[in-house]
């Protein structure tokens, strides 16, 4: 058995598992980091860095020796990356981790018109029949993303008509991460929806970031066939263009607009809007 910290997170090099590391060590509480690049992780006291890759069984079954309560910060949706997530899953179990928490997707199910939140639904599936304990953190469109959606015209586009997203900022979804890993008993069996505080339009996103950058911002809402031409020059397969272009038809569809003060409730503060994250 690896004598290291029986809490571990995973992603430490990303922005949630670092920023939930940063604010659990500042606590005082010792962690176990898992990083797939350890050079990469942050340096925090009474941290242990180790090596793991969801695409690294050995190495991960030993990475998760002595874990009982776990942080699974979802792998990059690159091709195969469900099964990662379902090795890893399984890995955890017969390692012996007792509770394991995830970042999963708001709207995840089987049909999910978002594509990735399909993934989502089956990893979350897959940890429920495992035997562990279990926390879902369901997190909207990451509201840090918006800001990098207009295009070099100052255009943003998708088909996402006039849907509104409750789009929730990374650093509340790390601080509703660490209320939960202080006390993960008191959280298992729940799953929680974390949104920023309102839900907005892309017309409302594209005011806001013109009026934070002094830059002309605009929103075009496209059709599927003007969708897949305007991502055609970035050469990503099919499948990726896919599941990109449904993350505008699920926000049509209304599947992000759903505003919840479970950030709030976990961490006993309001969630950070679009203006104050680019004021």
């Amino acid at each position: 058995m690896i004598d290291a910290p029986a809490l571990a997170i995973t992603g430490a090099t990303g922005a949630i598992g670092r920023l939930a590391a940063e604010e659990l060590a500042r606590e005082g509480m010792p962690l176990r980091l898992l990083a797939r690049s350890p050079d990469r992780a942050p340096e925090l006291p009474r941290a242990v860095v180790l090596q793991s890759r969801y695409c690294d069984l050995e190495q991960t079954r030993a990475a998760l020796a002595g874990v009982t309560t776990l942080l699974m910060v979802s792998a990059s949706e690159a091709e195969g990356w469900l099964q990662q997530q379902l090795d890893f899953v399984s890995v955890a179990a017969a390692a012996g981790v007792e509770h394991i928490v995830y970042t999963s997707a708001q709207g995840a199910a089987a049909d999910a018109t978002f594509l990735y939140a399909r993934d989502h639904f089956a990893t979350e599936e897959a940890i429920r029949a495992s035997g562990m304990a279990w926390t879902m953190l369901r997190d909207s469109v990451y509201l840090d993303f918006l800001s990098l959606l207009p295009d070099a015209e100052g255009v943003i586009r998708g088909p996402a008509r006039d849907g509104r997203v409750a789009a929730v900022a990374k650093a509340d979804v790390a601080r509703s991460v660490a209320a939960v890993l202080r006390d993960p008993a008191a959280h298992a069996g729940r799953t929680f929806e974390l949104t920023g505080p309102e839900a907005l339009s892309f017309a409302e996103i594209a005011a806001t970031l013109s009026s934070a950058t002094g830059r002309r911002i605009r929103y075009r809402d496209e059709s599927l066939e003007e969708a897949h031409r305007s991502r055609a020059p970035f050469g990503a397969p099919d499948w990726q263009v896919e599941a990109w272009i449904s993350t505008y038809t699920a926000i049509a569809q209304g599947c992000f607009s759903r505003v919840t003060d479970d950030v709030e409730r976990l961490t006993s503060r309001a969630p950070i809007g679009l203006r104050d994250l680019v004021g």
